[in-house]
């Protein structure tokens, strides 16, 4: 066999040739990214209560 027919065999069997479906996609990634925001924000919140509860408390003084 000549290279060019060779090569074009190996391409039909590569493209005829069911994949396997990894189907976990990227959950992985995903999770991490949340559990990492979560915390973020469940650390910045720890550290600026009093202010963010006196923010709120002003504005709806002002409302009143």
């Amino acid at each position: 066999m000549d290279q060019l027919t060779l090569h074009l065999l190996r391409l039909r069997y590569a493209l005829t040739q069911p994949r396997p479906r990894d189907e976990r996609g990227d959950v992985p990634g995903w999770v991490l990214v949340t559990v990492m925001t979560a915390s973020i924000v469940a650390a910045l919140y720890a550290l600026a209560k009093p202010q963010l509860t006196s923010m709120l408390r002003s504005a709806l003084n002002s409302v009143q």
